[in-house]
């Protein structure tokens, strides 16, 4: 890399905090500082949650899970899923938004289950968030130490890289703090462009590197079944990676609670006016989805047909993703070693503008009105803006404390992330669909159903001795979670609503 890739970088960064300061001076109540008034376009919108959902964990990751030895486009099939899952959640949960003045989903069970239950699930995702967020942040900032290190060479990677997520996450701090929502959502519109101008210009470099272009790509992927994507087998197992089961029942689940009761999500379709914008926002950026997570998983099989790690002795028994230790190191080695000057740089950018995605507004947006409020009754608008802002500031340094605790996880990151996200929205999602398919239950049976559905999902996921003595060896793919938690949340609860109403 060059000092012209590295001042894109710089400069793409002050871009983003100044575009923050500039919507800073719109931002006079908590309406706006959360929802944007309601008037942001339903198309910008629909770009902001595309770019919220990919992130630098999908840049990265996904290339590499084509890339791998037996990799494949398989990942599409979970991108079905996702499909029908926002399908539902059209049909089941927007119009529901719209019904009085939100500023969070969980307002929702309030009127339903009460208090307690509503800020239950509100720390549950203010908790996960923070996790999640954390780990998406480390990821990207490992892409920063490359570009480091190609200037500072034999930099100690134990300091380097928690510095790095330090200053990525003041940077998304700092936009979160002065823009707020409206802010969030328009940088993500920048974001979605620069991600995608990025990918491009990569797959374009790759192909002139491949020795017979891009038809010489087909025929390596070709021969290695790297174009493969359906596989229909009916499994549950880890060990069957993804399957066409798996993607549409798990991944309609999945998108069910991240697009449906994710705070994260939800909080962009309440910066537009109605549920018919905002269903369009949610469906059109569906179809965005896939043909991204498309190119994605073709620049994996770009970089495998590039790097030829099968012309090495030892390809059908060592790393998976050899000659690189793990698959999340192999689209960051070609961007900083092997693009030419100025590409490289727009490609470490987009690497950045998914990553700078921010949730800090809505974890403040619920840490104020779902936990605050309701314990200390402050009504006072302007105090709650000012009490906004400092949470902001306060999760985003959780968050740069997740990216250096996980710093030595040996786990890819797109398996963590997805494993979080799996594991901890299952019983969220069951709530809504207990709150929304039942009337007898109530707040008891609904906190009960939340106990049981995590205490379930944990299990299946841990498997500690006794439970596989119980129930054998199978070890549930993660895509499966989020249908265990909900559907064992809804059961639960529904049956003690049975004898508490």
């Amino acid at each position: 890399m060059t000092l012209l890739d590295l001042a894109l970088v710089a400069a793409y960064l002050a871009s983003v905090v100044a575009a923050g300061a500039w919507f800073s001076r719109r931002q006079k109540t908590t309406k706006q500082y959360f929802t944007g008034g309601g008037h942001v376009p339903w198309w910008a919108v629909a770009a902001s949650i595309v770019a919220t959902e990919t992130s630098a964990i999908s840049f990265i990751s996904v290339p590499g899970a084509a890339y791998a030895r037996g990799g494949n486009l398989a990942f599409l099939q979970l991108v079905i899923g996702y499909l029908l899952g926002r399908l539902v959640v059209s049909w089941l949960f927007i119009p529901s938004y719209f019904r009085g003045e939100l500023l969070t989903v969980y307002q929702l069970l309030e009127s339903r289950f009460g208090s307690g239950v509503k800020g239950a699930l509100a720390a549950l995702f203010v908790g996960m968030r923070c996790i999640a967020d954390g780990v998406r942040l480390l990821l990207t900032a490992t892409v920063l130490f490359a570009v480091w290190d190609a200037f500072f060479p034999g930099s100690d990677r134990a300091i380097a890289i928690p510095c790095c997520a330090a200053g990525l996450g003041a940077v998304m701090i700092l936009f979160t703090l002065w823009g707020g929502m409206e802010a969030v959502i328009w940088i993500e519109v920048v974001q979605l462009g620069v991600y995608l101008a990025g990918a491009l210009a990569a797959a374009a470099v790759l192909i002139t590197k491949i020795p017979g272009g891009f038809e010489g790509a087909i025929e390596i992927g070709s021969r290695f079944e790297k174009w493969s994507w359906l596989q229909t087998a009916w499994t549950l197992d880890r060990s069957a990676g993804h399957t066409l089961w798996a993607g549409l029942i798990g991944g309609c689940f999945l998108t069910m609670s991240t697009h449906g009761t994710d705070q994260y999500l939800v909080q962009r379709y309440l910066c537009v006016e109605g549920p018919r914008r905002a269903t369009a926002a949610l469906l059109a950026s569906g179809v965005v989805v896939f043909l991204q997570f498309a190119m994605f998983l073709g620049i994996g099989v770009l970089l495998f047909a590039h790097f030829r790690p099968f012309e090495q002795p030892s390809y059908g028994t060592g790393a998976a993703a050899a000659p690189f230790a793990r698959t999340d190191e192999v689209f960051p080695a070609f961007i900083t070693r092997e693009l030419p000057p100025g590409i490289g740089g727009l490609v470490v950018a987009a690497i950045l503008a998914a990553a700078l995605s921010s949730s800090l507004n809505s974890i403040a947006a619920t840490t104020v009105n779902d936990l605050i409020r309701p314990l200390t009754g402050i009504r006072d608008d302007r105090h709650g803006l000012r009490l906004s802002k400092g949470i902001t500031v306060a999760a985003g340094i959780v968050q740069i404390a997740v990216a250096a605790a996980m710093f030595h996880s040996q786990q890819s990151a797109l398996d963590s992330a997805l494993t979080v996200a799996s594991i901890l929205n299952g019983p969220v999602l069951g709530v809504f669909l207990l709150g929304t398919w039942t009337k007898r239950p109530g707040a008891l049976a609904a906190i009960g159903g939340i106990a049981v559905g995590t205490a379930v999902v944990c299990l299946v996921w841990l498997r500690p001795a006794w439970w596989r003595a119980a129930f054998g060896e199978l070890d549930l793919f993660w895509p499966w979670y989020t249908a265990v938690g909900a559907l064992t949340t809804l059961g639960a609860g529904t049956l003690l609503g049975r004898f508490h109403r």
